[in-house]
């Protein structure tokens, strides 16, 4: 299976400005991404997508493909990563090479390891199914059994619409949140039925005590503290 990683890093992000070339640990926060990528031994190709001439110029110095220049269209507040994923592999298709599937890796999850990526292509590839996302455990007081919404006459239901809670903490299901490090989709899924997830999801449980997604200020302090801890040990 013939597959593309696609890293988007565009310039106009508000919660932490100019983020993907904020310098972290002396390193620009898409360096992180780029190098598990690059060290990954089942992506055929890995590749930038960006509209931001200073981003695209960072990349290109540590050797970072930048095949094109994405289209301001799909670098906006509210452009989605299908629009962003879709518009890369239309170009390879454009170019008679087309990929089997796109591994999008986004660069606010900087410290994932190249293992992770191996071991999620390896279980997408396995398994068949549409898509495959990383994951990380939901702690149990936030299972989705144990969690309330408000319903039409303000009053509070359970969650998943049972009539009872679940009282002992060993009875809940275990339940898992997208942590934002890998995901794999099949590209006709992608571009036939413009969706990233398909029908079928198979996961990958990420464990690893190194994590952040970094979406504001005080993430990105968090990264730095992890970064702190992580020279400490080496």
């Amino acid at each position: 299976m013939k597959i593309l990683g696609l890293i988007p890093a565009r310039g106009g992000s508000k919660g932490v400005p100019r983020k993907n070339i904020k310098s972290l640990g002396g390193k620009p926060l898409l360096q992180y991404t780029y190098e598990a990528a690059a060290a990954s031994k089942v992506l055929d190709k890995v590749i930038l997508s960006s509209e931001d001439g200073e981003i695209i110029e960072v990349a290109q110095t540590l050797g970072l493909e930048v095949p094109f220049i994405r289209p301001r269209d799909f670098s906006q507040d509210t452009s989605g990563s299908l629009d962003v994923i879709k518009h890369a592999l239309q170009f390879y298709v454009d170019k008679g090479e087309p990929f089997d599937a796109v591994c999008l890796l986004q660069t606010t999850t900087p410290f994932r390891s190249k293992t992770l990526i191996d071991q999620a292509v390896s279980k997408f590839v396995e398994e068949r199914t549409d898509s495959l996302v990383s994951v990380r455990e939901v702690p149990h007081e936030y299972n989705p059994h144990w969690v309330f919404e408000e319903d039409e006459n303000s009053h509070l239901r359970i969650a998943t619409g049972e009539n009872e809670i679940i009282k002992r903490r060993q009875d809940l299901p275990k339940a898992y949140f997208r942590d934002g490090a890998i995901y794999i989709t099949k590209s006709e899924v992608i571009l036939k039925s413009n969706s990233i997830y398909g029908s079928s999801i198979s996961y990958i449980l990420n464990e690893s005590e190194q994590y952040v997604n970094i979406d504001t200020m005080e993430d990105w302090a968090s990264a730095e503290s992890l970064i702190k801890q992580l020279n400490s040990l080496s």
